[in-house]
């Protein structure tokens, strides 16, 4: 895992959550690290279990310059489309860090430009920068944390287990009792051939 893309101190790794969900909102981290940190249990969040992820959370948190998260909910991700709605997201994350950002390294190919500040995307950047590793456990473990609130206001729906990703219970569910509030509307949320008679 490497420590930084560029030779700049202050350089901030971002990445998100729930892009593919039909329910919740997309979540986003940004992550200024210190030179000196070190820690070889974090990757990707994807590569990690849960609690894992929770147990570095506190680590990232505390010892980290600075670090932002933020959600874009579902009206949002609706009216922008939700590739527009992951960069604001980091974009909403960057602006919460307390350091004049020099750098910023994002997961993924594509971003826009973020205050004139000069930025490089990396493809599958969470398992190869410790900063955009830090930030996608950020943006997973409070994502998650949302779902498992809102779980309490539709458990039909089981947000706790499948944190409104498109699993078969959720697409059962979403047939049996309609969409709510939370889920995306602009998203497929039932197969085509379920759509029929709806």
């Amino acid at each position: 895992m490497l420590k930084s893309y560029s030779h700049f101190k202050w350089e901030a790794g971002t990445d998100e959550a729930g892009r593919g969900c039909l329910a919740g909102p997309v979540t986003a981290a940004a992550v200024i690290l210190p030179s000196e940190f070190e820690n070889t249990i974090i990757n990707d969040s994807k590569q990690l279990t849960e609690i894992k992820r929770n147990l570095l959370r506190p680590i990232i948190e505390t010892q980290a310059v600075c670090f932002g998260v933020a959600h874009i909910f579902p009206s949002e991700i609706d009216k922008i489309n939700i590739l527009n709605a992951s960069i604001l997201g980091m974009h909403r994350a960057l602006d919460q860090l307390q350091t004049d950002i020099e750098h910023i390294i994002v997961d993924g190919n594509r971003f826009k430009n973020y205050h004139k500040i000069p930025h490089q995307c990396i493809i599958k950047g969470d398992s190869k920068y410790l900063s955009i590793a830090a930030a996608s456990i950020l943006a997973k473990t409070y994502r998650d944390a949302y779902m498992e609130q809102i779980h309490e206001e539709y458990p039909m729906y089981n947000w706790k287990k499948n944190k409104g990703y498109p699993t078969k219970e959720h697409r059962a569910a979403i047939e049996k009792y309609g969409a709510t509030k939370y889920h995306r509307k602009t998203f497929r949320l039932l197969p085509e051939q379920l759509k029929l008679g709806l």
